[in-house]
């Protein structure tokens, strides 16, 4: 009998990934292009200098070693940052601009991320009686019946965040991130993960 194909589906509001966009916020980088600011976080005023070509790429190094971290690892070694807890980890060399950057961000963003996450787990607790995967086994399902094949087996990611805008960002191979809105809207959420799980299945 052949095997029946797994998917895996990990569902998070991840305090490390949330700090990154906290971070990223709040020295003005504008990568990655697309993704929407963070709601009840202070957005920069216009007339702020932006992050300097060297912070940004090492910001951006950092942000796929969170968001991905077994896609991307470092080629040195990392050090925790002091002040993010076990949260923020940079290489210990080529990261000196950033680790410099974000020192005077971290109460800041921790506290933020925190809160965040934190919401996100009674949202989901109070909004799907437990059942957060329900909304994907329907999504796989509709798949199945549309193409008329089982769905090969699958990883996927799903960063739940509070973003400023609804939608739904690619922001890794295997990574989602979807506004928080929008994965309690069952019906949107439904039509919105389905050409992503078309992609991967």
């Amino acid at each position: 009998m052949a095997d029946k194909p797994q998917w895996l589906i990990r569902e998070d509001a991840s305090v490390p990934v949330l700090v990154a966009l906290a971070l990223r916020q709040s020295l003005g980088i504008r990568e990655p292009e697309g993704l929407p600011t963070l709601r009840e976080l202070a957005v920069r005023a216009p007339d702020a200098v932006d992050a300097s070509p060297a912070v940004e790429a090492q910001w951006r190094e950092y942000w796929d070693m969170t968001v991905e971290p077994r896609a991307h690892p470092s080629e040195v070694p990392l050090e925790l940052i002091d002040g993010f807890d076990t949260l923020v980890a940079l290489p210990a060399s080529g990261a000196e601009e950033l680790t410099a950057a974000i020192a005077p961000q971290a109460e800041s963003a921790l506290r933020y991320a925190r809160a965040a996450h934190d919401r996100y787990v009674s949202s989901m607790k109070s909004h799907t009686g437990g059942d957060a995967y329900r909304a994907y086994a329907s999504a796989i399902a509709e798949f199945e019946r549309e193409v008329g094949r089982r769905a090969h087996s699958f990883e996927l990611n799903v960063q739940v965040l509070p973003f400023s805008q609804r939608g739904i960002w690619w922001i890794g191979a295997l990574t989602v991130a979807v506004t928080d809105g929008l994965r309690r809207d069952v019906v949107a959420f439904d039509a919105a993960i389905r050409p992503v799980i078309a992609e991967l299945a």
